[in-house]
């Protein structure tokens, strides 16, 4: 798509930002109807500027921006709604998803439906604990959308190719194989009983067994995508809180 010049109160989330040249910030923003764009905060830095405090993650904002190309510059945000706070794990949860946009979005590409899932995800964040579910569901969510989409809960043919009591394998790019023998977990990470594939796509995580095969089986399908760089989020999952400032440096 042609890249618009001129934005105005458009709703968007901040995934990052970092310091540019003395006083501007550079923010990866995502927007409901750009996807990910990049723009530049000029003179955010400045003692009595108050954008800095608007330009947080997790917080719904309204943002404008003019410019050509890639980089374009901000010129207005505003809240759109009251700040939000993420706390212990459930912050940790948040930046994984920040993480996984940033990474797997390209930029100017719309995806309006991700955002409001997205959107959704942090209001339930909002309020720990952290549950399992909540990460599944937007990884598999996620997944779907960029066309990578693994036991689709709208795919009717799902209850026909899997058998509760048979065991499958996923191989990433081809999809589940059946395997010859009732074969475990410990018989490979990539195999799958056919209940727990039949819950997975239903998203019944009724069952802790479901949840963490639910887990393995995204790890497989987002592997190939994150390529070989670690997911630096998924650490402070096992980090406390009060690491948080040390491991952003």
């Amino acid at each position: 798509m042609a890249h618009a010049q001129r934005v105005n109160l458009q709703p968007a989330y901040v995934l990052h930002r970092r310091s540019f040249r003395e006083t501007s910030f550079l923010v990866e923003l995502f927007t409901i109807e750009y996807g990910r764009v990049t723009v530049m905060a000029r003179g955010a830095h400045k003692a009595k500027s108050q954008v800095p405090g608007l330009l947080q993650s997790f917080m719904p904002l309204l943002v404008s921006w003019s410019g050509r190309g890639e980089l374009t510059t901000l010129t207005r945000v505003e809240a759109k709604q009251y700040a939000v706070r993420l706390q212990g794990d459930c912050l940790f949860a948040g930046l994984y998803l920040n993480e996984l946009l940033m990474r797997l979005l390209h930029k100017w590409d719309t995806h309006t439906e991700l955002y409001k899932i997205y959107g959704k995800t942090i209001e339930i964040l909002q309020t720990p604990p952290l549950l399992q579910k909540t990460l599944r569901s937007f990884e598999k969510s996620l997944l779907e959308i960029l066309g990578y989409g693994i036991l689709s809960q709208s795919d009717r043919s799902i209850v026909q190719r899997f058998l509760p009591d048979q065991f499958y394998r996923f191989i990433p790019g081809s999809g589940f194989l059946l395997s010859e023998t009732e074969e475990t977990f410990s018989a490979g990470p990539n195999v799958f009983s056919g209940k727990n594939l039949l819950a997975i796509a239903a998203e019944d995580w009724r069952d802790n067994s479901i949840l963490s095969d639910a887990k393995r089986l995204t790890r497989f399908a987002l592997a190939p995508l994150l390529g070989n760089q670690p997911v630096y989020s998924r650490t402070l999952l096992r980090k406390p809180l009060e690491k948080l400032d040390e491991l952003k440096k």
